[in-house]
């Protein structure tokens, strides 16, 4: 039965840390975020208009979610739970599509993906679940399918109720989280200047802190505010320092996010490119994908069977 304990154990843990790799590195609602010109439009001779930290960030905020489509390459920490690494390409024009190559690269999830013969794994993004491909020892223990599919709404009761909101904000999935972040937080700086893989950019940073959230002089609509107070609050997260890099098109470029949650510290590093890349994302051949809540259903009888051993 220790078999079938660790095949419950990955379906959980598969399910939060796939679902946490888009969550870090890209959801956000593009709505309420005025335009705002970062640089000026005229002819070179004419000069730059400096703006403040804030409007530079409002232009980002709008610039980024308006690209609809991006290359991400990121890599993700928390506390002793796993480190991994991911790369694909996420499109946010009507609801969330993607494909990710998701690395455990270290911690007890990287320990258990080993026990079921594989560290790296794909995982496709789609409106309304996700699914991971599970590697082929996997497979043999659970009638052969090597997709799981993990629908959104039956992830309420694993992650504590919060399956739901999860899914709400993945329909309006947009890379530049971190940028509301940091204008929600009320410390928002400029940092200075820096080349990021070739691209000339603008840093800037800010540390948030939920406990004084409702003190804090907003610099998004409040319905925003409360979105990411709700989020930060479900995740354990207490304070946040934010740093983000900006090109010259107000487009993200890079963002390292460090948060103390309930889990342990968490650092994501995101790095953003070719945006407006296309990206088509299909569901996996059904004959070869399994249902998260079937086979949660199923692996829970299979224990509860072996119960008398003593496992």
């Amino acid at each position: 039965m220790k078999s079938t304990t660790a095949r419950r154990i990955t379906l959980s843990v598969v399910a939060v840390t796939t679902l946490g790799a888009v969550v870090a590195c890209s959801p956000g609602d593009s709505s309420g975020s005025p335009k705002a010109s970062g640089k000026d439009d005229g002819a070179a001779g004419r000069g730059v208009v400096h703006v403040s930290p804030v409007a530079a960030l409002r232009s980002a905020d709008t610039s980024t979610a308006e690209a609809h489509s991006a290359r991400v390459s990121m890599t993700t920490s928390i506390g002793t739970l796993m480190s991994m690494k991911g790369n694909g390409t996420l499109d946010w024009a009507d609801g969330l599509t993607g494909r990710l190559t998701l690395t455990y690269t270290g911690g007890t999830v990287a320990e258990a993906m080993r026990q079921i013969g594989a560290t790296t794994m794909e995982a496709r993004y789609l409106p309304d679940a996700y699914y991971a491909h599970m590697p082929d020892a996997y497979a043999e223990q659970t009638g052969g399918k090597h997709w799981i599919r993990y629908r959104y709404d039956d992830l309420a009761n694993l992650a504590g109720g919060s399956g739901a909101y999860m899914q709400e904000q993945l329909k309006t999935a947009t890379p530049n989280q971190s940028v509301k972040l940091l204008l929600a937080s009320g410390d928002v700086r400029k940092v200075g200047e820096a080349t990021v893989r070739g691209e000339h950019t603008t840093h800037y940073a800010g540390t948030l802190n939920v406990a004084d959230f409702a003190d804090r002089t907003s610099n998004l609509p409040k319905r925003q505010m409360d979105d990411l107070k709700k989020q930060l609050d479900e995740a354990g997260v207490t304070t946040e320092s934010v740093d983000i890099w900006v090109n010259d098109k107000n487009l993200l470029v890079k963002k390292v996010e460090k948060a103390d949650m309930a889990t342990g510290t968490m650092t994501n590093t995101a790095y953003y490119s070719d945006y407006g890349v296309k990206t088509a994302v299909q569901a996996p051949p059904a004959g070869d994908t399994g249902d998260f809540k079937d086979l949660m259903a199923s692996q829970g009888a299979a224990a509860a069977g072996g119960s008398g051993s003593g496992t």
